[in-house]
């Protein structure tokens, strides 16, 4: 698949483009355990983290943990420097996402006071056209609204224009399909640690394979 087979692109951000220090997502979660009173194994730490398939809210259910109030802590703990510190760019991603020659969009997860630090920290934010943040206000894939958003913000919202969204989760994939774009899934991380099979009209292993 070419760079030109697609009119823009847009890409998620936490484990398509950066990915963190596997330490670093231990450490945050142990603090927040800590701060909460509840001690968190490193698989439960990674589980949280990444929340892969319905992880997250077994975790919460075992500790009778509400999703709220450890979010809450999350966002307490973590320092946005220290963040962009433990974070890296993946080759792959640099390779294909920099040189682009087409609008190319972030939509991410990842909030704006830890996304711009980290995208001025790596020295990346200029491979991006716009960013959308997700939150309340905007929606969370995969809800099609940021990706509409992303796309109005590109100029290429209407129809006429073919665009694809690459991330490593089945949010990334149904907020694609939900907006009228190709899903590219970038396998991160297999199908047998995942505990499902993500498919998208696109999956690769990297975006070597783009």
């Amino acid at each position: 698949m070419a760079r030109d087979t697609y009119d823009f692109w847009l890409f998620d951000l936490d484990g398509t483009v950066v990915d963190v220090d596997p330490e670093y997502p231990r450490k945050i979660v142990t603090e927040i355990g800590d701060r909460l009173g509840h001690a968190f194994s490193d698989r439960e730490a990674e589980l949280l983290w990444y929340g892969l398939g319905d992880a997250r809210e077994e975790v919460f259910a075992d500790r009778t943990l509400t999703p709220d109030r450890f979010w809450e802590t999350f966002h307490e703990v973590e320092d946005p420097y220290a963040r962009a510190e433990s974070t890296f760019v993946y080759d792959d991603a640099a390779a294909f996402v920099r040189d682009l020659d087409r609008p190319t969009g972030l939509v991410t997860h990842c909030q704006s006071y830890l996304t711009e630090p980290l995208l001025e920290y790596h020295d990346i934010a200029d491979w991006f056209d716009i960013v959308v943040c997700c939150d309340d206000e905007v929606g969370w894939k995969p809800d099609p609204t940021p990706v509409e958003h992303a796309m109005n913000g590109l100029g290429v919202g209407t129809a006429g224009h073919r665009g694809a969204l690459v991330g490593d989760n089945p949010d990334d994939v149904g907020a694609a399909w939900n907006a009228g774009l190709d899903a590219v899934h970038i396998e991160r991380i297999g199908p047998s640690e995942r505990g499902q099979c993500v498919l998208g009209d696109h999956r690769v292993g990297g975006f070597d394979e783009l």
